[in-house]
């Protein structure tokens, strides 16, 4: 029996939650609802302007995200990842750890540098503008990597923001070859349009001749796969993966499981921050799947939990509301 659900590797980032609005973002030239890699210094410099906005300090990052639902959820995991002997890394370490989350990271072997930091800026209209200066975790390598934690692990889950760097490349095909040398099923989340549209020969390098399990929304689908429609890009993803799933946001989801198509119903609400959706979505559908749970019955449990974490500030809910909602969908399974 293996000791860890999912063996996550990716980006480690403290997330500084922003309440702001669109003249802020116009005033600061800043980008509206997509993802910029910004420098260290025009980080600070926006950090500073929105001071009085900030509402929340915690550990982020798009797999830090997921597998921290999967472990809320009851799952146990381990994630891989890189942060520097300053503030903001003793702070991730701390909040891995607080939730049950093994790691690569010791607290007193962390190097010098800067931990990685991602300021998020929600606007009323519940849209997230993300800028992100990487710092140390620029430096993400295949010595990040824990092989015997990866054996002991049903999942290896690949974040794909780790495609913008050389090193993290490496790692990305290092721990898949790994994986798949010793029958340990692969899942990759594309993280954000930015990633495929921009690292696109890069990221089909190490999608290679497929994955178990791909997690995407609707436009990094089409850009992957250069189609025009979701209807298109969906048949053109059979070849990229064994299982697929296609977030569709206030529309829910579609799951190819390797022989139909399966709709996931959405959980409409008021949307206060859609920050981490995709995330938890990611997290909650692993849980389901290596606990034994239908494709089906996984993705309700995503949608639901997806559906409720849009539902306040930040891309992450308290364990109690995700076991609460975990008991309601898997009662009647």
């Amino acid at each position: 029996m293996k000791k860890y659900d999912v063996y996550a590797i990716g980006n480690a980032v403290v997330d500084y939650e922003i309440e702001t609005n669109d003249q802020f973002l116009k005033d600061n030239g800043v980008e509206k609802a997509v993802m910029t890699l910004v420098d260290g210094e025009r980080q600070l410099k926006v950090l500073d302007a929105a001071k009085k906005g900030i509402k929340k300090k915690e550990g982020g990052g798009s797999a830090a995200n997921s597998i921290v639902a999967t472990s809320m959820l009851g799952g146990k995991c381990f994630y891989s990842c890189k942060v520097a002997n300053d503030e903001d890394g003793h702070f991730f370490l701390k909040d891995l750890l607080e939730n049950g989350v093994d790691t690569n990271l010791d607290k007193n072997d962390l190097d010098e540098g800067v931990t990685g930091k991602v300021l998020i800026m929600i606007t009323p209209d519940a849209e997230r503008t993300m800028n992100t200066f990487l710092g140390i975790t620029t430096d993400f390598s295949t010595n990040e990597i824990r092989e015997e934690a990866l054996l002991d692990s049903k999942y290896l889950f690949i974040e794909g923001y780790l495609i913008a760097s050389e090193t993290g490349r490496a790692a990305m095909k290092e721990a898949k070859k790994i994986a798949e040398d010793n029958g340990i099923k692969v899942s990759l989340t594309f993280s954000d349009p930015s990633m495929v549209k921009y690292f696109k020969d890069e990221m089909t390098e190490v999608v290679g001749e497929g994955v178990d399990l791909l997690f995407c929304n609707e436009e990094e689908a089409m850009l992957y796969t250069g189609k025009d429609s979701v209807a298109e890009a969906r048949e053109a993803l059979k070849a990229a993966a064994t299982k697929f799933v296609i977030t569709q946001g206030k529309n829910g989801a579609m799951i190819w499981d390797g022989d139909t198509f399966i709709d996931i119903e959405p959980y409409p609400v008021a949307a206060t921050d859609t920050t981490g959706a995709g995330d938890m979505f990611s997290g909650a559908f692993l849980y389901g799947i290596t606990h034994g749970h239908t494709l089906a019955s996984a993705g309700t449990l995503a949608s639901k939990t997806s559906s409720a974490v849009v539902a306040k500030f930040g891309p992450r809910m308290e364990a109690t509301q995700l076991q609460a909602i975990k008991e309601e969908v898997f009662q009647v399974d």
